[in-house]
């Protein structure tokens, strides 16, 4: 992706970090490091929050895993808390390894991002039953512990954070599917220029219906059956206003040039309470 400015400056690009994340192995791909700057932040939501305030041109932050479903935080914030859109998806395939500062007879303490530990929950525990999993904010900062030399513990990490902090490897692949993968999105101020797009693409938005009212999802969802747009994924989450409430995210073949799907993300909106797109956006397997 060549970004080579933003506003008149340099254009710099943030991900989940510290270095050696797995949000930082798809910014080196996606982006040439003689064209942009770097810059980390320690959670999901500053990383996002970055890209709102101006801090960086554009954000990388995991969306949805295939073993763990949504990153709930990640949708959360960008439904109610900032206004931007979605400018590139990429599938990235996750490969774990369990890494140490030197092998240890007795596992006691296993770190690593949530998400990566529930991805490798089955083999962990066949692996180190007896073992203490541990949530920390990335893998990279549970890579970090680990460097620091702490007894019997060990971490879930990428091939690149064991080299990049000199870690050893205990075991590889320990992700309990090999298929296992990460969709990750691009977020920016403003919306791809939809005349630009060629398949593979998707729309996304988020709604709030009337939940009261008998069969108000359907007639969301038959909007987009009756004029063949292919739903991709389908997801609900509480909309915090009060108990039973909730707000649904909707993903779909086709970019908002395609009548089908402009027809349907229109009709949508005119019998949604609240309604918000994220734009229509390229996909990219690295």
């Amino acid at each position: 992706m060549e970004l080579s400015s933003w506003c008149g400056k340099e254009a710099i690009i943030g991900y989940l970090g510290p270095h050696g994340t797995y949000s930082e192995e798809v910014a080196f791909r996606l982006y040439n490091k003689d064209q942009v700057s770097f810059k980390t932040y320690s959670s999901i939501d500053m990383a996002i929050k970055a890209v709102e305030f101006g801090e960086v041109s554009q954000g990388i932050v995991p969306v949805e895993n295939s073993l763990e479903g949504s990153v709930n935080v990640t949708l959360d914030i960008l439904a109610h808390e900032v206004n931007l859109y979605i400018r590139k998806e990429v599938i990235w395939p996750v490969r774990h390894n369990l890494l140490v500062k030197e092998y240890w007879d007795d596992v006691k303490i296993i770190v690593s991002h949530p998400q990566a530990l529930a991805q490798c929950r089955h083999n962990l525990r066949r692996l180190y039953p007896d073992a203490e999993l541990r949530a920390m904010n990335s893998t990279a900062d549970a890579a970090t512990l680990v460097a620091s030399g702490v007894e019997n513990y060990a971490a879930v990490g990428s091939q690149s954070a064991g080299a990049l902090y000199n870690l050893q490897t205990m075991a590889g692949d320990i992700q309990d599917s090999s298929t296992n993968c990460t969709r990750f999105i691009v977020l920016g101020n403003s919306p791809i220029d939809t005349h630009s797009l060629s398949d593979p693409c998707k729309t996304s938005v988020v709604c709030k219906m009337n939940g009261e009212r008998p069969g108000s999802l359907c007639e969301i969802l038959q909007e987009f059956s009756r004029r063949n747009v292919n739903l991709t994924r389908i997801e609900s989450r509480p909309a915090r206003t009060g108990m039973g409430n909730y707000i649904f995210f909707f993903d779909m073949d086709g970019s908002m040039e395609n009548n089908s799907v402009r027809s349907a993300v229109e009709a949508v909106k005119e019998k949604s309470l609240w309604f918000k797109s994220f734009g229509s956006y390229p996909i990219c397997t690295l």
